[in-house]
Order: C-alpha cells, then structure tokens, then sequence
C-alpha cells in the first residue's frame, strides 16, 4: 500500500467518525439530554451489565487511562449512582455497583439511545436499514474479529414484499451454486405466482428467516389437497448457513401443518441438494419417489419426500 492510499483511508476514517459522532449527538455536552458524558455513559453500561466490576477492571475493558477513570467514578459516587464493596474474598479488591439512583439514571440513558437510533432508523427504506446494519457489522468483523458480536437471528411469518426477494435469492443462489438456468428462474416465478393469487393464511403459511435485520432463509407451506401438506422455497444464504435455521424453518412448517390437521407433508428436491437431503431425512421425512429427468441445463434426479404426521 503506497502512502497517498494509506493518507485517504485515514481521512475517510476520520471523516466517518466526525458524522457519526455529530449524528448522534455524542458531542453534546449532555449524552442524550441527561447530564453525562460520553465516558460516564459507558461507565454506567458496564456497571449496569456486569456484576462485581473493579475499577481495574473497567478501564481495561473501555481503555480508560486510570486515573480519568478515577476521576469518574468519583463524580458518579458523589452524585450517589455508585455503591462500593470490599470483597469477601480478597480485601484488597473493591466491587462496584449501580445504586437505585444509578440504576433509575442508567434506565433513563438507555432508553434515550434506544429512542435516538430507533428515530434515525424509521427515516430509512427497509432496504437501507438492512445495508447500515450489515456495514456497521462488517467494521466490528474487520476491526476485531474477536469481537464481534453474534448475529441477531429471527424467524419471521412473510409479508409484502418478501416475495420479489424469495424469487431474485433462489435464482440467484441456485444460478451460482449449481448452474441452474433457463426456466429454473420460471419455475420460481410461477411458483410464486400461484402463493401471491391463492394463499389461504388459515391452510398456509411462509416464514422469512433474518439475520441482523436481514432476510437470508425462507420456506412455504402450501396446501396440495387432500390434507396434504407441500413444503416450497426452502433455501438459506450461504453466510447464514451452519446457524441451524434451515431446521428451524422444516421444524415451523411441521408444527404449523400438524395445527393446521394435514396428514401429510410433501416435497419434491434434487439429489444433488445433499444439505436439504440431509435436514429432511433428520426431521423424519422418507424418500418414496425417485425420477431422472433434464432440466435447468442438467440431468437431474428428481425425488419426493413424505412425512406423516
């Protein structure tokens, strides 16, 4: 890297910081219209989620210089937020804790934040939501990998829109995966078509899974007739495989067709789909119908799947 590349990475870094800082109020001289500071804010956050936290403790967590820290922590027991505690097993050590006053401040904080990054967020499309989350996730991964929180996984019932992004990730995933062209894109379509013209929400159902605020799985029960149920649209992006959603959706669409009194869940998959093959062998499903057949550009086999319920 030359110096004129690493100079404009630093200005964009800092330029980033400056917006952000500005954005969201962290200048004032009040965080959040309460009174603290920054550093105090934090203090209290650590104080609030952690039991038994020394001061040593604490600035080596925020990378506090100690005698800063120290200075903190004597304004907030001043203001009677703080309580200290000599250990009962080692007398040279000190535990800090949250007051009722500290608590009551530190609910008030938090629920300022809340409020703040909530509002900034409603300005946004769902989409852009979606990618300032999946930025702010890749700083945290990049910068410290260690660090990095764990994704905010959730399964949801579908709504309006999930539909255009169920069909763009299948023909999308399965274009890239195994080569699929041609009318496997159709067949998306028209499957979709016919959820969007007779979807029965009593008889059926979809789930989105999430990850971060993120759509990356979905699954469809649809009704085939005779108390028959037919599972559709499963499929899980790569980067959220290995989480344990696809058993999560074939475990929704199970217990909704039990409730729903189907007797039977159908499918119909590809051998060469040998993850999905595995998941509904594991959930109880048996493979009654195998067919060769070209499609998609390949030669496939095509297989049926049942459980009874």
């Amino acid at each position: 890297m030359t110096q004129p590349d690493i100079a404009a990475r630093v200005t964009a870094v800092r330029r980033f910081n400056r917006f952000y800082t500005h954005r969201i109020g962290l200048l004032k001289d009040g965080l959040f219209d309460t009174g603290f500071s920054l550093s105090e804010a934090r203090v209290l956050h650590e104080l609030a989620h952690t039991p038994e936290l020394t001061a040593t403790a604490i600035a080596a967590t925020l990378g506090l210089d100690a005698g800063y820290l120290s200075r903190i922590l004597r304004g907030l027991a001043k203001a009677g937020l703080i309580t200290r505690k000599i250990s009962p097993r080692d007398r040279r050590q000190t535990f800090l804790a949250l007051s009722a006053k500290g608590r009551a401040a530190f609910k008030t904080l938090d629920r300022g934040s809340q409020q703040l990054i909530a509002a900034m967020l409603k300005t946004l499309p769902e989409p852009r939501q979606r990618r300032v989350i999946e930025a702010m996730r890749t700083i945290e991964t990049a910068l410290d990998p260690q660090e990095a929180p764990a994704p905010v996984v959730t399964i949801r019932p579908h709504r309006i829109g999930d539909l255009g992004w169920v069909m763009s990730s299948h023909a999308t995933r399965y274009g890239e995966e195994y080569g699929w062209r041609g009318n496997f894109e159709t067949l998306i379509a028209e499957i979709i078509v016919q959820v969007l013209r007779e979807f029965d929400p009593a008889r059926e159902r979809g789930w989105i899974a999430e990850m971060d605020g993120e759509p990356v799985g979905s699954i469809f029960v649809v009704n085939a007739g005779e108390d028959i149920a037919r599972l559709r649209l499963l499929m899980i992006e790569p980067h959220a495989r290995g989480l344990g959603l696809g058993r999560r959706l074939v475990d929704e669409c199970i217990r909704f067709a039990r409730e729903a009194r189907y007797r039977r869940i159908t499918l119909f998959t590809h051998s060469v789909l040998t993850v999905a093959r595995a998941l509904y062998l594991s959930a109880g499903f048996r493979l009654v119908r195998e067919e060769p057949y070209r499609s998609f550009g390949h030669d496939l086999i095509g297989e049926t799947w049942d459980l009874d319920l």
